[in-house]
C-alpha cells in the first residue's frame, strides 16, 4: 500500500504542479479581464518611476543579504566561508531556479560549497535549511503584522514556529529531506553525519530581515501607483509575507510565479482598487526577476574581475 501511494504521488506530482500554476493563472486572467480598462488607465508619474527604481535596488539588496545569511547557515554546521564567497555564489546560482525542475539553484550551491571543502551532506542540509527558515520567518511576519490577528493567535503562532525550528525537531526533518534530495554521486558518497548543535537564532533573525527587505521593495512598487498610508503598512507586509510563503511552499512555477500574485490579489482585495493591486503585483514580479538577473550578472562580473586581479 505504501509503495502504491508513493507511486501515485510520484505520478501525480508533475500534473499537480501544472494544475496549481494553471489555476493561479486562470484567477489572474479573470481578474485582468474584469479590470483591464482600469489597468490600462493607470499612469506612472516621475515619482512613480523613481519609486520603482528604489524597489529594484531594495530587492537586489535583499538577495545580497540572503546570500550572506546562507553563509551564516553554513557556519551553524561549523563550516566557515567568506561572506563575499557566499553572496557571490548565492547570486550566481539563484537564477538557476528558472530552469526546468526548479532545483538547479540548489544543485549549483551544493556543488560550489563542495568545491571549497564543505562536506556534501552539510552542503545539502544548508540548502534545505534556508527555505525552512524563510518559511518560518514569513509565517511569523504574516501573523505578527496582520491587523486581524491579535494577542493569543500571534503568541501561539510565534511559539509554534520557534519550537518548530528547534534542533530536536529541525534535525530529523533536515535528515529526512536530505536523504530524499541526495541523488547520483552525492548519494553514493559516504557523507559524515551532520546536524545542528544549537538553536539557529541568528539565521532565523536574518531570514526575517530578508522578508522585511523584500516587503519594503513590495511597498515601493505599490507606492509607484498609489499613496500608502502608514496605517496600511502592517497589513501590506502581512499580506506580502503570506503570499510569498504560499509561493515558496506550494509546488508550482519557479519563484512562486502565479501563486504569489493570486494570493496577494485575494488578500489585498478591498484595501486597494483591483487595478492597482493587479498592476502592483505585476510590476513587483518584473522587479523581482530583474533583481535576480542583475544580481547574478554583478556577481559573475565580480568573479571574473577577481580571477583576473587576485
Amino acid at each position: 500500500m505504501k509503495r502504491f501511494l508513493e507511486r501515485l504521488v510520484s505520478t501525480l506530482k508533475p500534473y499537480l504542479r501544472w494544475f496549481i500554476v494553471g489555476l493561479a493563472l486562470f484567477f489572474l486572467a479573470k481578474a485582468f479581464k474584469d479590470h483591464w480598462q482600469e489597468v490600462l488607465a493607470i499612469r506612472i508619474s516621475g515619482w512613480g518611476w523613481m519609486s520603482l527604481a528604489i524597489a529594484l535596488l531594495i530587492t537586489i539588496a535583499a538577495h545580497i543579504w540572503s546570500g550572506w545569511i546562507w553563509g551564516w547557515i553554513l557556519a551553524e554546521f561549523n563550516q566557515r566561508v567568506k561572506a563575499i564567497w557566499s553572496i557571490q555564489t548565492y547570486l550566481i546560482t539563484n537564477i538557476g531556479k528558472y530552469l526546468p525542475g526548479n532545483v538547479w539553484h540548489f544543485y549549483g550551491r551544493i556543488r560550489a560549497a563542495q568545491s571549497v571543502g564543505v562536506p556534501g551532506a552539510i552542503a545539502i542540509l544548508s540548502t534545505l535549511m534556508e527555505p525552512l527558515l524563510m518559511a518560518a520567518s514569513a509565517l511569523i511576519l504574516a501573523a505578527g503584522a496582520s491587523p486581524q490577528s491579535r494577542g493569543l493567535l500571534q503568541g501561539v503562532t510565534l511559539v509554534i514556529v520557534l519550537i518548530g525550528v528547534h534542533p530536536r525537531i529541525l534535525n530529523p526533518i533536515l535528515t529526512f529531506l536530505s536523504k530524499k534530495k541526495a541523488k547520483g554521486d552525492l548519494a553514493a558518497q559516504e557523507q559524515p553525519s551532520a546536524e545542528l548543535k544549537r538553536y539557529p537564532l541568528k539565521p532565523l533573525l536574518g531570514e526575517m530581515g530578508f522578508l522585511l527587505i523584500r516587503g519594503l521593495g513590495f511597498l515601493f512598487a505599490l507606492a509607484a501607483l498609489s499613496t500608502i498610508e502608514m496605517a496600511q503598512v502592517p497589513q501590506l507586509l502581512s499580506a506580502f509575507s503570506f503570499a510569498w510563503l504560499l509561493g515558496l511552499v506550494i509546488p508550482g512555477a519557479p519563484g512562486g510565479l502565479g501563486v504569489f500574485e493570486a494570493t496577494a490579489i485575494a488578500l489585498l482585495d478591498g484595501v486597494y482598487p483591483p487595478a492597482i493591486i493587479l498592476s502592483g503585483v505585476a510590476l513587483y514580479r518584473v522587479i523581482s526577476v530583474l533583481a535576480e538577473a542583475i544580481g547574478a550578472l554583478l556577481a559573475w562580473l565580480y568573479k571574473q574581475f577577481s580571477l583576473k586581479n587576485p
